[in-house]
């Protein structure tokens, strides 16, 4: 096909911006046009997104800018070369609409949103954006020495149990609650952690009588009784 390019027009015009690696390393290895194309359009798509975390759904490839949505063949081939060279990196999600894959570019932000819905931390959004991605939760490890204390190799390991075990939100609170009432063991804590993983979770503010009874001995006594009692502070 032959034609005349007018020039690109003066003034002011967006930009679309490319890492210079794309250019030293990634450029100079590509042997395929249409996996060229593809990577050029994912960039200047991308650019039209927003937030911390982007990517790209299959059907924004046959977008009427992307020079190969006319041809289904070419383009599977084009994104399965751009996938196997991890320069896209495709995850497979359950959105609203079933189970989809979306495509992030591998970068800093693309890997840790592909790591992020790996581990669970992410809930399916609308038709229009299937994936939302949930902000990380305090490492439990950073929660204990910024509220309560010291880890040694011993409490590591209870630690690393109570992960596994507990909702990251139940942690947190829990440990929001030993700190409030000046009960910094992780004994506390966890007989907190016990008590709502066996009689169920209260209205959510871990307190179970509201703040008019937060500080009562009678309400201390609800998280810990028997054989913890011993290492509250009174």
């Amino acid at each position: 096909m032959t034609f005349k390019f007018e020039g690109f027009p003066p003034g002011k015009t967006r930009l679309v911006r490319l890492p210079a690696q794309f250019f030293t390393e990634l450029l100079p290895r590509l042997d395929d046009p249409d996996e060229l194309k593809l990577i050029l359009f994912c960039f200047w798509a991308l650019e039209q997104r927003e937030g911390a975390y982007r990517y790209l759904r299959r059907a924004d490839f046959e977008a009427p800018e992307m020079p190969l949505q006319a041809d289904p063949e070419r383009l599977a081939l084009a994104v399965a070369r751009a996938c196997k060279h991890e320069v896209l990196l495709a995850v497979t999600v359950q959105s609203v609409t079933g189970l989809e894959t979306i495509y992030f570019l591998n970068t800093a932000n693309g890997r840790a949103a592909a790591a992020m819905i790996a581990e669970g931390r992410w809930r399916p959004g609308d038709a229009e954006r299937p994936v939302e991605l949930l902000p990380e939760q305090p490492n439990i490890f950073r929660l204990y020495e910024e509220n309560i204390g010291v880890i040694t190799p011993m409490l590591a390991d209870e630690l690393r149990d109570a992960a596994r075990t507990y909702p990251a939100a139940w942690v947190e609170e829990a440990m929001h609650i030993a700190v409030t009432r000046n009960a910094r063991h992780w004994r506390y804590v966890c007989a907190i952690l016990e008590r709502w993983h066996k009689e169920g979770k209260d209205d959510g503010s871990g307190s179970g009588n509201g703040a008019a009874g937060a500080d009562s001995e009678a309400h201390r006594s609800r998280y810990v009784s028997g054989k913890f009692a011993d290492i509250i502070e009174s």
